[in-house]
C-alpha cells in the first residue's frame, strides 16, 4: 500500500469507545471527514440530538468536543455499508462480550460482531482499505480479520492495525486529549508500516510523537489486556489488605498511602472499595486467563483468575455485612443504593458493584431504593433482569427507582453508597439521619465520606478497610 494522507475515516460502532473517540479525532483533524456508524438507529438519534444532553454517553467535555465538530467533519448515520466504501481507514469498535455459550463460555471474548464487520468491510469495499481494531480483542485477532479480508479481496488490499484504547470513562476525553500514550500494532511488512504511519500522522495533531508507540500487532494486542488486569490487580490487593484492616484496626487508606509513596508501587488504583466494575476489567482478565489456559499455562490462568474471585468476594463482603449488622435479616426493610453506575462521571453501568450487591439483598427480600444522578430507571431494571436471578416483575415489585436522592434515604433502614459521585458527599446527611428508621445504618462502599462526622450525626458506620 502506498503512502497515503487520510481524508475520509469511517468508525463501525457507536458506543463508549468509537463515540468519543471519533469526537476527539474529528474535533483535531477538521479537514478529515468522520463518520460513525452503527445498526442501532435510537443510538444514532440520540448522537445527533440537537439537545447535547441527550447524548447517549454522559462525559466530562464531551458534548462540547461534540458540538464543535458535528456537522462540520463529524457525522453519525445508520449507513454502515456507505460509511466503509466512501472511508480510507475503518475503525472497528464494536462490542466483545465474554462469550455466552460453546467453547470459552464465561471467559473467551465472543468477536461475532468483530468477525461480521471484516466479512462486511471485504463484501462492500471498492478499494483499499487500513482497518484499526479499536475493541479490545484477544491477542491474534488482527490474523483471523486479516484472513476474512484477504480471502474475499477480490484484488483489493486491506491492512489491519491494532490500536487499543486506554481510557477511564469518567476521564474518556482527557484521557484522548492528553493520553499517556497512544499504542499503534502493524505488520512488519512495508505495506503494514505505511499504514502504522498513517495512523501515527493522525494522531500527531495533537499528542507528542514521543507518546505515540508502534509495536508488532501481538504486542498491542496482549498490552490492552495486560494493562487492565494489571490494574485490576492493584484494585482487589487493596481490597484483600482492607479485609485484614476491618479484622486487625489498622487503617486502609493509612496504609495505601504509606505504600503508594514508594515510587516502586505508587498511589494510583490504590482506593479500597466495593469492588471494580466496567466494561474492560472483568472481561479482559478471563480473557486473559482463558488464552493462558488455552496454551496450558494453567499456573498464569489460575493466577490471574484469583483477582476476579477477589473483587467477587469483596462484593459478597459487603452486602453479606449490610444482612449481618442489620440483626442478620433484611426481609421488608427499605435500603437506599446510592449510585447505580460503575463509577462516577459516567452513565455507564457493566459490571458494577451495584448490581451484584443489590441483587445478593434481593435474594434476601430487602426493598430497596436505588438514586443514580445519570443512569435511567430502565438500565438499572435491565441491569437485574440480565442476572435472571429473579422475574421482571418481582425486580420491579421490589425495586423502585427515583429522582430525588431524599426520598430514597426518606424512612430506609440502611443507606449503602456504591458509586463515588461527589454529590453524595455534600448531602445533609442530618437530615438524612433525622428522616431514617433508628439505628440509622450507613454503609460507605466507595470511602468518600467523612466518618467522624456521620458517627457524631449518630449514624452507625460501617466504611471498607475500617474497624466498626
Amino acid at each position: 500500500m502506498t503512502e497515503t494522507r487520510i481524508k475520509h475515516i469511517a468508525c463501525i460502532g457507536a458506543g463508549y469507545v468509537g463515540g468519543p473517540t471519533m469526537a476527539v479525532i474529528a474535533q483535531k483533524c477538521p479537514d478529515i471527514k468522520v463518520t460513525v456508524v452503527d445498526i442501532s438507529r435510537e443510538r444514532i438519534a440520540e448522537w445527533n440530538d440537537s439537545n447535547l444532553d441527550n447524548l447517549p454517553i454522559y462525559e466530562p467535555g464531551l458534548k462540547e468536543v461534540v458540538a464543535e465538530a458535528r456537522g462540520r467533519n463529524l457525522f453519525f448515520c445508520t449507513d454502515v455499508e456507505g460509511a466503509i466504501r466512501e472511508a480510507d481507514m475503518i475503525f472497528i469498535s464494536v462490542n466483545t462480550p465474554t462469550k455466552t455459550y460453546g467453547v470459552g463460555k464465561g471467559m473467551a471474548a465472543d468477536l461475532k460482531y468483530v468477525e461480521l464487520c471484516a466479512r462486511q468491510i471485504a463484501n462492500v469495499a471498492t478499494g483499499n482499505k487500513i482497518v484499526v481494531e479499536k475493541s479490545t480483542l484477544p491477542v491474534r485477532t488482527a490474523q483471523s480479520i486479516r484472513t476474512i479480508l484477504d480471502a474475499e479481496s477480490n484484488g483489493l488490499q486491506f491492512q489491519v492495525l491494532s490500536n487499543p484504547e486506554f481510557l477511564a470513562e469518567g476521564t474518556a476525553v482527557s484521557d484522548l486529549l492528553n493520553p499517556d500514550r497512544v499504542l499503534i500494532g502493524g505488520s512488519e511488512e512495508e505495506g503494514g508500516q505505511a499504514a502504522v504511519r498513517a495512523l501515527v500522522e493522525i494522531y500527531a495533531r495533537w499528542v507528542d510523537r514521543s507518546k505515540i508507540l508502534t509495536t508488532n500487532i501481538w504486542s498491542s494486542e496482549l498490552s490492552k489486556l495486560t494493562a487492565n488486569a494489571f490494574l485490576a490487580q492493584r484494585v482487589s490487593s487493596i481490597n484483600a489488605i482492607s479485609a485484614l484492616c476491618e479484622k486487625s484496626g489498622a487503617d486502609v487508606d493509612e496504609i495505601a498511602r504509606a505504600i503508594g509513596m514508594d515510587s516502586r508501587i505508587g498511589p494510583k488504583f490504590l482506593k479500597a472499595s466495593v469492588g471494580f466494575g466496567g466494561s474492560c476489567f472483568q472481561k479482559d482478565i478471563l480473557n486473559l486467563v482463558y488464552i493462558a489456559r488455552s496454551y496450558g499455562l494453567t499456573e498464569v490462568a489460575d493466577y490471574w483468575e484469583q483477582v476476579i474471585s477477589m473483587n467477587d468476594y469483596q462484593k459478597r463482603r459487603f452486602a453479606e455485612n449490610i444482612v449481618n449488622r442489620l440483626f442478620n435479616t433484611v426481609s421488608g426493610k427499605k435500603i437506599a443504593i446510592m449510585g447505580w453506575a460503575f463509577k462516577k462521571d459516567t452513565n455507564d453501568t457493566r459490571e458494577s458493584a451495584a448490581i451484584y450487591v443489590a441483587d445478593y439483598l434481593l435474594n434476601e427480600q430487602a426493598e430497596l431504593w436505588v438514586y443514580d444522578p445519570k443512569v435511567k430507571a430502565e438500565r438499572v431494571y435491565a441491569d437485574l433482569d440480565y442476572l435472571n436471578t429473579r422475574g421482571e416483575d418481582e425486580n420491579r415489585k421490589l425495586v423502585k427507582v427515583v429522582r430525588d436522592p431524599y426520598e430514597a434515604m426518606q424512612g430506609a433502614h440502611a443507606v449503602a453508597v456504591l458509586t463515588e459521585w461527589d454529590e453524595f458527599k455534600a448531602y445533609d446527611w442530618q437530615r438524612v439521619y433525622d428522616d431514617m428508621k433508628k439505628p440509622a445504618f450507613l454503609f460507605d462502599g466507595r470511602n468518600i465520606l467523612d466518618r467522624n462526622k456521620v458517627k457524631a450525626l449518630g449514624f452507625e458506620f460501617e466504611a471498607i478497610g475500617y474497624r466498626s
